[in-house]
């Protein structure tokens, strides 16, 4: 650990080392909101210099000859802004500039900025999702939600309706890493699938990474979903308030204080939504409910703040916080509720006449989760996390280098009552420090991106190497190949059992101080999870609205640490260690026209395991997935929208059960009366055969048609009417052994929502 931080130390003064000559850089806001805009083109009139901004809206342009030159800022839906700079030899100019909302139709002029960024990034197995893509998903309920969008892009297996689980390219739960603002959200999606923690209308970006990424992201073996939000408006005070039968939302956002184009500004953003369908599902939809009095079994409640300071200079600093709430309550099978709370603050730092931002995070995220089962004894499960880091990042012409420091202080503390009424409860506390650097170089038409990760974790008292690697060559205008792979690890792992489809409980836990069962029987001594990566593919644009990516990947997890499904006493062990791949292949279509949007994706995908005795597909081995979404504007201005979305996927894998017994836990070891004990619970005898039996396929159309209405500049009405499940699938959810009783997903559901915004 000592070298590390002398490491990261010794690289900070080299930061200016790369100073060039003659370089513009600075933000690109919308001029009515003072958002940023991203993927915006910024370019020197009369000349080959120009660049693209990333998603702070800042962009940077290198080797500007000396003297006056014009700057523009063009982006599709904008007008263009333009401003002359005047550049000094070896000086840095900072130059914001602000873009104004067209009134002009652009008829079939072409701007695209994220085309051309594709072009000079490797974004292997990168998908950044916007809040207007969010908005073009038919929303169930009538509300729209990133947990829904994800359903759609290739690679990402969910549990359907229910659960609130994803899994990204063989990745558990727990192997992918969620952030929101740099912090990690171990629970994001709400027990009812529909719904995720996050407010659509607050997120700016959402990077989803399903394997292979660069060195500044650790801690986890398979993906990471990165999502930021946006600041508040700094110009007005708006907001709006929505109603529909699943839940109530509001947002309010202003500034503080007047807005200054050229100094500094503080806005705030609050955000609130809670559910409505516990209630209203007793009376419009007791249909669906299995007891009509009792409701459907949900609710959930999401609260955000957020209050931003921008400096003249480009600097800028986030203060926030959030908390968050689910509850599942079925008083014939389970009560669980999980709560994860938090806040920190992140900066961005741009220093006066220096090519370097640095940037970084302080903040806590905390969860916990407790279950009452009407057939086992509570468990519950507590992660406090806090974490603090720091990055440099240079921006060149044809290279950028970033590197920096990540720390995290993580504390565990589980507890559950084995099978062998045993009370198990173990509490950890460790630390966790990760160096990366990584650097990315334009060669002709090849990007390469080397990176390094130096992983220090303090419960296994060792670093973790992890070299990295991503390219792309632009073989034509419209066609580039690309591959990644590197090696990844992770010191936490999830407590639930995979004997049923459907896992409503994760405990969680770093590096178990227990003995480990390795595949030879024996203890092993290396705790640490990892995994390697190994990806290639190819990006071809049909035309300028018609993008066809294919990717092929494999996965290697060595060494994954699970609970122990073998055990028989209470002397052996809990845990025990798996070995696993995954490997497919992902296709995605996207045909983007002004009034029409088509977004197709087909996954085929393996994920197996193998546990000393059988290799077998685990419970989320979903052989085929498809996914089919169409929206079309019925008018020329945009306000009368119709979507829908396809999903098909084939069954899951699960255990078949063989039989039945009456089960007897030997309390009072060989002294316990077998022949007259009555016992209270039922055991079941399972297949041998893991996850040998396969449910059947899955399917559902979901269609929503949305109306807005404009009543003054800032203030309107937006109507939206869905159906989801749309021809009343029967879709299984979970099969009760001991009832014999199969429990399906949602069926038709129909709903209208009302958003009215100020």
């Amino acid at each position: 650990m000592r070298q590390l931080v002398f490491l990261f130390i010794f690289l900070i003064p080299f930061a200016g080392i790369f100073a060039q000559s003659g370089t513009i850089r600075g933000f690109v806001y919308e001029k009515e909101s003072g958002n940023p805009v991203m993927f915006c083109n910024v370019f020197v009139d009369n000349s080959q210099l120009g660049g693209t901004t990333d998603i702070n809206g800042f962009y940077t342009i290198s080797n500007v000859p000396e003297g006056n030159v014009t700057i523009s800022a063009t982006y599709i839906g904008f007008d263009t802004a333009k401003v002359n700079v005047v550049v000094k030899k070896g000086g840095i100019v900072l130059q914001n500039l602000y873009l104004n909302e067209t009134s002009i139709t652009l008829g079939e002029v072409k701007i695209s900025a994220a085309r051309e960024q594709q072009k000079t990034t490797v974004s292997i197995s990168q998908i950044t999702v916007t809040q207007k893509q969010i908005k073009v998903l038919p929303s169930a309920g009538g509300e729209a939600d990133i947990a829904q969008y994800l359903q759609v892009l290739p690679g990402v297996v969910t549990t359907g309706d229910q659960g609130g689980q994803i899994f990204i390219r063989g990745g558990s739960p727990v192997q992918n890493k969620i952030l929101l603002d740099g912090l990690n959200i171990y629970n994001p999606f709400h027990s009812i699938g529909f719904y995720s923690i996050f407010e659509t209308e607050l997120i700016r970006s959402a990077d989803v990474l399903t394997g292979g990424f660069s060195a500044e992201h650790g801690g986890r073996v398979s993906a990471i979903v990165d999502i930021k939000t946006r600041d508040g408006n700094k110009q007005r005070f708006g907001g709006f308030v929505s109603g529909g039968p699943f839940m109530a939302k509001a947002m309010l956002e202003g500034p503080l204080g007047r807005y200054k184009e050229k100094g500094t500004n503080v806005s705030y953003v609050l955000t609130g939504k809670k559910s409505l369908i516990e209630n209203t599902s007793k009376n419009l939809y007791s249909f669906v409910a299995e007891d009509p009095e009792k409701g459907l079994p949900f609710s959930f409640g999401d609260y955000y703040g957020k209050v931003s300071v921008n400096t003249a200079s480009g600097s800028k600093f986030n203060f926030f916080g959030f908390n968050f709430n689910d509850r599942y309550l079925d008083e014939n099978i389970t009560d669980i509720g999980w709560t994860n709370s938090g806040g920190g603050v992140n900066f961005s730092i741009v220093p006066e006449g220096s090519n370097v931002i640095v940037s970084g995070l302080l903040g806590l995220s905390t969860y916990e989760i407790q279950i009452d089962e009407s057939s086992a004894t509570p468990r519950r499960s507590a992660i406090d996390e806090l974490t603090g880091n720091v990055d440099f990042s240079f921006f060149g012409n044809k290279n950028e280098i970033k590197y920096g420091l990540e720390l995290k202080s993580v504390r565990t503390d589980f507890e559950f009552l084995n099978p062998f009424k045993v009370r198990l409860r173990e509490e950890q506390n460790t630390t966790e420090v990760g160096f990366y650097g990584k650097y990315k170089q334009i060669i002709g038409k090849l990007i390469i991106e080397p990176s390094l990760r130096l992983q220090y974790y303090s419960s296994i008292g060792g670093i973790s190497i992890e070299p990295r690697f991503g390219f792309k060559y632009n073989m034509l205008d419209n066609f580039r190949i690309k591959g990644a792979g590197g090696r990844y690890s992770q010191n936490i792992l999830s407590t639930s059992s995979d004997l049923d489809v459907v896992n409503l409980f994760s405990g969680f836990l770093t590096t178990p101080e227990d003995q480990i069962l390795g595949l030879d029987n024996t203890f092993i001594t290396n705790k640490l999870q990892e995994s390697y990566h190994a990806i290639f593919g190819f990006e071809y644009d049909l035309g300028d609205d018609l993008q066809f990516n294919l990717e092929g990947y494999y996965k290697s997890f060595p060494g994954v640490i699970v609970i122990n499904r073998n055990k028989t006493s209470a002397s052996q062990p809990n845990y025990a260690v798996e070995d696993g791949e995954a490997y497919g292949v992902d296709l995605s279509v996207k045909y983007d026209l002004k009034r029409i949007y088509v977004w197709a994706t087909y996954s085929h995908g393996y994920v197996k395991r193998w546990d000393g005795r059988q290799e077998y597909p685990t419970n989320f081995d979903r052989r085929h997935n498809a996914n089919l979404l169409v929206s079309y504007e019925l008018d020329k201005k945009g306000t009368f929208t119709v979507s829908g979305r396809w999903n098909l996927g084939s069954g899951f894998p699960f255990t078949q059960t063989r039989g039945f017994y009456n089960y007897l836990n030997f309390e009072d070891g060989v002294s316990t009366p077998i022949l007259t004990e009555n016992p209270d619970n039922v055991g079941v005898l399972y297949s041998t055969d893991r996850n040998g039996g396969r449910l059947p396929y899955y399917h559902r159309l979901d269609l929503s048609l949305q109306k807005n209405f404009s009543f003054t500049k800032y203030s309107g009405l937006e109507l939206v009417a869905s159906v989801t499940n749309a021809y009343d699938r029967p879709n299984i959810f979970y099969f009760n052994r001991i009832t014999y009783k199969r429990v399906n997903q949602l069926p038709i559901i129909p709903s209208m929502s009302a958003k009215f915004y100020f």
